[in-house]
């Protein structure tokens, strides 16, 4: 089988495919900034619920995201979605024979954008064409009838992430309830005919739904509602057609809950995710007549809270996907379980992970594989021929001989905690290297995982080792490691990213005269603290988008809005970041605002004129305060850009200025 030039990706084939790496070339260049920055090239394909048809998103270099199908049995392509100003966004499949498709644009960066993302249906073959809800109030494509643009949706109209039966011409959306800027009141769910763009009438929900749940024959079963920081899970009965309530919790430090759902099998059974007292959270089955957990775990991952999804087919459980350091399968299926070490023998370098069809009528199983030195690749892979074909790489240009192996590593704190780390080392495997020291964004999030990551791989590239802690806080270790990152920002949570610098020191990877502390948001004000906290491990400092006080995420600027729900500043900063009244010494203790006279490291600073999340006078405040007593601070602001780069032109320039900034304070250029 061969896929049409607009689908394939022509480097690595060959190589990948057999499972060999490249051999190293010594004499090579580093790879181009741009190779890491760039937006992929290919980023997503579906298979169709019977698997004999591939939906794919295809473009090029100055060329729209187009939607594509391909007849997988005659190998027969169609383009069937496309806008002559404007990228085909999120898809998904209807039925076999129809698609629902959005709209965006990736030449727009937040600040620039005006529209919604819209919805859309067409069948596999183009025809049947109809716009299904509108962009900001007016219609951005109709077929010119003025009926069919008044029954259009509102804007405010979102896909629902759960594919649902897939065998009508319906499917639920979210008509979702926003105050500016991004305050979400609550969801309704609406069942939508993608044909004839009619819904039926509203689900009758329970309270403020935030989240719904389909069950396997796709009907709304159960959702969550939010009510003044408490979230309360409610069951619909099929029998008695009303709403019952299974428990609640605490919407943002999770306490009070003894379980979170995660799906419903075809048999009708609940599987939810829970601590069941213990530290890890792990998958039970849940009694909904009597309300009790499972007595065994069916799914426990050692050392990890479960993240991930079940994979079903029209009868039973048969998978499970998983995320330890990396993302795997768990088959409880003899024949998938053999597929899989098929296949996982034809790529050895990778991990390879397997996506069946709803309703599989054909031999295609979609693969992803990817490993920490290669972007992910999308396959298909026949289990009637055993052959795989290559349908599209993220990063074609990326050469994975060129790239740095990542490590998952743990080291204590001073406390005893037990830290894991990511630990990315350029080739070579000398020591005494400098390192840059890069911490994630959230805090109460995971971090990363093992996978080919642009920021690290960029860095490595250019001789930098990279450590990104998972300092306490962070989510998918344990109940204890997150409890013990409350009201931790700029204490224990910062010595967790210190312990982890001397660590790297002592083990030899990193100079100790050559480390320079970066990150975004979260990220961001850890650099700050860090270069106030710990002046003789860092020795200069890279911040974008970053918090430079806590007191500024409460209040805001009279005219710079920020889009941090109320609910959160209310119910969730104070639990878990700090109260603006109990808490007001420490809080002026940890502002990287109040202290800036205290860096005296070089700094680069970068902020984006349309950010909602951390505001641009965080920037503009934070520098106009560190400028009075440090004369090495660079100021980038990216005008169309929000929480973060969106456009690969900023990501480019960025980078650009990050790597001479580095090589003159901590490369080649500082010796």
């Amino acid at each position: 089988m061969r896929f049409p030039s607009f689908l394939r990706a022509a480097a690595l084939a060959g190589a990948i495919l057999c499972g060999h790496a490249p051999a190293a070339e010594p004499a090579k260049p580093p790879p181009a900034l741009a190779d890491f920055f760039n937006n992929p090239d290919f980023s997503d394909a579906e298979l169709s619920p019977s698997g004999k048809y591939l939906a794919v998103r295809v473009g090029g270099k100055n060329k729209r995201d187009m939607l594509g199908v391909v007849e997988l049995a005659s190998n027969a392509v169609k383009v069937v979605g496309n806008f002559s100003d404007a990228d085909i966004g999120n898809f998904a499949w209807v039925n076999d024979n129809r698609l629902v498709f959005t709209a965006t644009d990736r030449d727009l960066a937040q600040g620039d954008m005006r529209y919604a993302p819209g919805l859309y249906a067409i069948n596999r073959d183009g025809s049947g064409f109809r716009q299904l809800a509108m962009r900001n109030g007016k219609p951005f494509i109709t077929n010119g009838s003025s009926s069919t643009s008044r029954e259009l949706l509102p804007w405010h109209t979102y896909l629902l992430d759960d594919d649902g039966a897939q065998d009508s011409d319906y499917i639920y959306v979210q008509d979702r309830d926003i105050s500016y800027p991004g305050q979400l009141n609550h969801v309704d769910l609406l069942r939508l005919n993608t044909v004839t763009g009619r819904t039926a009438a509203t689900v009758k929900r329970p309270g403020d739904s935030h989240y719904w749940l389909l069950d396997y024959q796709g009907e709304p079963r159960l959702t969550i509602t939010v009510d003044k920081g408490t979230s309360s899970m409610y069951y619909l009965d099929p029998a008695t057609k009303e709403w019952r309530k299974l428990g609640e919790y605490d919407s943002y430090t999770g306490k009070g809950g003894r379980f979170r759902p995660l799906a419903f099998g075809p048999d009708g059974t609940l599987y939810v995710t829970s601590n069941n007292k213990g530290n890890f959270s792990a998958v039970y089955t849940y009694d909904l007549a009597t309300g009790k957990l499972g007595d065994k775990p069916l799914v426990k991952l050692d050392g990890y809270d479960f993240r991930g999804r079940l994979i079903m087919n029209k009868d039973k459980l048969v998978g499970v996907r998983h995320l330890t350091d990396a993302w795997s399968t768990t088959w409880l299926d003899p024949a998938m379980k053999a597929m899989q070490d098929k296949i996982d023998a034809m790529l050895p370098n990778t991990m390879n992970l397997l996506t069946l069809p709803k309703r599989p009528e054909s031999p295609w199983v979609l693969v992803t594989a990817y490993a920490d030195i290669w972007p992910r690749r999308v396959m298909l892979y026949n289990s009637e021929t055993g052959k795989l074909t290559l349908v599209g790489s993220a990063h074609p240009a990326i050469d994975p001989s060129q790239m740095a192996r990542q490590t998952l590593v743990h080291y204590q704190a001073r406390d005893g905690l037990d830290i894991p780390a990511w630990l990315t080392v350029p080739q070579g495997g000398r020591k005494n290297l400098p390192m840059v020291v890069l911490v994630h964004g959230g805090p109460f999030v995971r971090g990363d995982s093992w996978e080919w990551s642009a920021d690290a791989q960029f860095l490595a590239s250019r001789g930098y080792v990279v450590l990104q802690p998972e300092y306490r806080g962070s989510t998918g270790f344990g109940l204890k490691h997150f409890v013990a990152g409350w009201k931790q920002w700029g204490l224990k949570m910062q010595d967790d990213i210190a312990d982890g610098t001397r660590w790297a020191i002592a083990q030899g990877y990193a100079d100790p005269k050559r480390i320079c502390i970066a990150g975004a948001s979260y990220g961001g004000y850890a650099t700050l603290m860090g270069l106030i906290n710990d002046p003789d491990l860092y020795q200069c400092g890279v911040e974008w988008a970053g918090v430079t006080d806590i007191n500024l995420m409460y209040d805001g600027t009279w005219n710079f809005a920020s889009d941090l729900p109320d609910g959160y500043k209310q119910y969730g900063m104070p639990q878990l970041v700090g109260d603006q009244v109990k808490d007001a010494e420490q809080l002026k203790a940890t502002s990287p605002l109040l202290q800036a006279a205290r860096i005296k490291q070089p700094l680069l600073l970068a902020y984006g004129t349309a950010d909602l999340r951390v505001p641009l006078p965080h920037g503009t405040k934070f520098y106009k305060a560190v400028k009075q007593t440090n004369p090495n601070v660079e100021w980038i602001e990216y005008e169309e850009e929000g929480h973060g780069w969106k456009l690969p032109k900023n990501r480019i320039d960025f980078w650009g200025r990050v790597e001479k900034f580095l090589d003159k304070n901590i490369g080649a250029g500082a010796q």
